[in-house]
């Protein structure tokens, strides 16, 4: 019992790491591949280049299960349980390959859970396969419009491939179908979060006058949310206007969740390091 809700935290964590963070850094988005080999989230994202290194897990007790899970679907094939106890097993193992078949198997079963696609779409990105990768979050988007953790990932993807201009118009579309998709299904698409991205990519591409006009209309829209007061003092700060930087570090302070506070004050601290260091003569 205890080594099945330890697997469940697993796949609960597995999925997490594998959604792109989206509030923190200017650069963006990781790999799963990269957030499984160290067994962590990462703070600050970046573009990375699959490589498929992740270390085998030799464990009497998760061979012992994974064969288990393979007997039960030798009987039913279909049985969700142990196609998705596999997939736990494969990944604690760090046998990403042999989750593969179990995922796609899952993803097609069960398309009301997109996060299966976006699992199988993070892992053979991992393993270099960008055109499996896509089909994967391209049909996660088509069952679900929208859904924020598809497009992070197929954003991610279009910057990998180097495709902004792809990625910069998926998001843009999405944003001006969003009022009627969210007139025929409240809420299925979250407009803050989709337009973040957008500024965010902006960012990524040095069109930062484009990021802030995006910046600017959310704060419009919403002037307690932290994210794009906190995206904007960034910018500042990398444009020298210090006094303004600092000006909103200390407004998204003021305004953000406890997880987010330690983050917004290492950005604050960088900007009081960068004008505590004397300058050459």
């Amino acid at each position: 019992m205890k080594k099945e809700a330890n697997s469940r935290r697993l796949w609960i964590s597995v999925v997490l790491v594998a959604v792109v963070i989206l509030f923190v850094g200017a650069s963006v988005f990781p790999l799963v591949g990269a957030a499984l080999r160290n067994g962590q989230g990462l703070n600050r994202p970046t573009v990375a280049t699959p490589s498929p290194t992740a270390v085998p897990v030799v464990d009497s007790d998760l061979v012992a299960q994974a064969r288990g899970y393979e007997l039960v679907l030798e009987r039913e094939p279909d049985n969700l349980t142990a196609l998705r106890g596999l997939v736990e097993v494969r990944i604690e193992q760090g046998d990403l390959q042999g989750a593969i078949a179990p995922l796609e198997r899952l993803a097609l079963l069960a398309p009301e859970q997109p996060d299966y696609l976006l699992l199988l779409g993070q892992t053979h990105q991992y393993f270099g396969d960008l055109d499996a990768a896509f089909e994967a979050y391209d049909q996660a988007l088509k069952d679900h419009p929208g859904y924020i953790k598809a497009l992070q990932s197929m954003v991610a993807l279009q910057l990998q491939r180097d495709r902004p201009e792809w990625a910069i118009g998926l998001l843009q579309t999405t944003l001006q179908t969003a009022a009627q998709a969210n007139a025929a299904q409240p809420n299925s698409i979250d407009v803050a979060s989709v337009q973040m991205l957008l500024g965010r990519v902006y960012e990524q591409q040095k069109r930062l006058t484009e990021a802030m006009a995006v910046y600017d209309q959310m704060i419009a829209n919403n002037a307690q949310d932290f994210r794009p007061i906190w995206a904007k003092a960034d910018i500042f700060q990398e444009q020298g206007r210090k006094i303004d930087a600092r000006t909103l570090y200390d407004l998204a302070l003021s305004l953000a969740p406890p997880q987010y506070r330690d983050q917004i004050k290492q950005s604050a601290a960088a900007l009081a390091n960068a004008e505590d260091e004397p300058t050459a003569d």
